[in-house]
């Protein structure tokens, strides 16, 4: 058995890290979101910064496939591509912040995103302004800086939609279309800077199918007239994993 291989699957925390990939998958697959938000508070307590955002991108960029053609016909491909330039011009900042950051603040960092999403929407944020070109380019900016810092890319894509009076089926379409555009992306800028080992990438591929099927179940169950149920268990359960994803606990 080759080596990376080998480690890949004696990889201590391997069973945390799948049972963090099936919670993940399928709150993304309901709700559009939450895959990075549930899965890096876990994954930062086992691994570098590094590693967890490579497993996550790997395993991420599979997950989605079987929901693309419903997000396709549902969701807004222009505000997604306007979103995704932005997002492309501010990611590699991003990424040269990652090289600097250290764990126990990389933690932090991740947890307190993920905590910040649920407290402002359920504190009654709204935006009732238009969805322009200025507005969704400066989104998306944001969104690849914090993707290329800590690997969470939704907040202000996820703040700004679920803030707005959009309906939950075209939300969810634009959110999901949006990180898979920021998946395939990241892998191309870290194998182009050759940032890309071959444990992260492997346990990445163990994980893509658990996180597909995840959200397969999760888009099987999703209706669309029940938007308030289904983010107010996506709010839990992302609550619950930055919770968890804290340094007070080690």
């Amino acid at each position: 058995m080759p080596e990376p291989l080998a480690a890949a699957l004696a990889f201590d925390g391997l069973i945390w890290l799948i049972a963090g990939t099936v919670l993940a998958g399928f709150v993304r697959g309901f709700s559009g979101f939450g895959t990075a938000l549930i899965f890096m508070p876990v994954a930062g307590q086992l691994m570098p910064p590094l590693w967890a955002l490579t497993v996550l991108v790997v395993m991420d960029v599979f997950g989605p496939i079987p929901n693309l053609p419903r997000a396709k016909r549902d969701g807004d491909l222009r505000e997604v591509a306007l979103l995704t330039v932005a997002m492309i011009l501010a990611l590699p900042l991003g990424l040269m912040v990652l090289a600097s950051i250290q764990p126990e603040v990389f933690r932090y960092a991740v947890s307190f995103l993920a905590l910040l999403v649920p407290i402002l929407l359920l504190a009654g944020l709204r935006y009732r302004g238009p969805l322009n070109a200025p507005v969704l380019m400066g989104t998306g900016a944001a969104s690849g800086f914090l993707g290329g810092v800590v690997g969470v890319p939704g907040p202000p894509v996820i703040l700004l939609y679920l803030a707005s009076t959009r309906m939950a089926a075209q939300v969810r379409a634009n959110i999901l279309i949006y990180l898979f555009a920021f998946d395939i992306v990241l892998i191309i800028l870290l194998a182009v800077q050759d940032q890309l080992s071959a444990v992260p990438v492997i346990l990445g591929l163990i994980l893509a199918l658990p996180v597909m099927l995840a959200n397969m179940a999760g888009a099987a169950v999703f209706r669309p007239e029940k938007q308030r149920q289904y983010r107010a268990a996506a709010y839990v359960i992302i609550a619950a994993a930055a919770i968890s994803g804290l340094p007070l606990w080690d």
